[in-house]
């Protein structure tokens, strides 16, 4: 190989390693985000939930609401609470970011009871647009699921 051969392989190389390891960080900041939401929720803490939403947040439920503000989070994820739905887990499919957003994918379920009250598993997909605060966290600004 020529010197100049080594020399750009030597620069693609160089190039692409911190392109790794960003995306490697992303995942691993939306999944630890994705678990402390999951303990919140399994905690039954439908105020401490609503902390993880910006004030400007929009969350969409499979319900077609169309729910404002950490406030109505808060109010959502009480009526569950109050339902009996525990067990939630959130798994990342996949995190892209741009900017201050960060756009990212997940598979989510939870445990409840059916109409007939009956244990049941519940769970579906879910779509994230965190905003990235000033100390490195992120915060929902969009949240969606099925």
């Amino acid at each position: 190989m020529t010197p100049l051969r080594v020399a750009t392989l030597a620069t693609c190389i160089a190039l692409l390693m911190p392109i790794a390891v960003q995306a490697g960080s992303l995942e691993e900041d939306v999944s630890a985000a994705y678990a402390e939401w999951d303990a919140a929720f399994n905690e039954s803490d439908a105020k401490s939930l609503a902390t993880f939403y910006t004030e400007d947040t929009l969350f969409l439920p499979a319900s077609h609401d169309i729910i404002k503000g950490p406030s109505g989070v808060e109010e959502f994820f009480a009526g569950l609470f109050a339902n009996g739905v525990t067990g939630h887990k959130l798994e990342l499919i996949e995190a892209t970011s741009e900017g201050e957003l960060v756009v990212s994918a997940a598979k989510w379920s939870a445990e409840g009871k059916d109409d007939a009250g009956a244990p049941a598993t519940f769970s579906g997909i879910a779509t994230h647009v965190f905003k990235k605060q000033d100390d490195g966290s992120l915060r929902l600004k969009v949240h969606t699921f099925n």
